[in-house]
């Protein structure tokens, strides 16, 4: 790495343009990245919407799936416990 050995790190000038050089891109190189980053967020969140919106049927129906499970697996660590407190203890 010639660059790197001796010749910016020991060079104040050569450092200063390059942060001098970076100061003036950023600002271009920030309004570019902003313009398309906006209408990927935006289509990101109508799809969002969209995908929310056709299958509310379906959600309702996870949903009430996912808490009879939990349900399930509740009432099954508490008959767990109950069963182990119950058991007699072993010398």
């Amino acid at each position: 790495m010639g660059l790197f050995d001796g010749g910016i790190k020991g060079n104040v000038v050569t450092g200063l343009a390059i942060g001098v050089g970076t100061a003036m891109v950023a600002p271009m190189i920030i309004k570019v990245l902003a313009s398309v980053a906006k209408p990927l967020t935006k289509a990101a969140i109508k799809g969002g919407i969209t995908l929310y919106e056709t299958n509310k049927e379906k959600l309702a129906e996870m949903k009430e799936m996912v808490e009879d499970l939990t349900a399930e697996a509740k009432a099954e660590v508490e008959a767990e416990l109950l069963a182990a407190s119950q058991e007699p203890e072993k010398p």
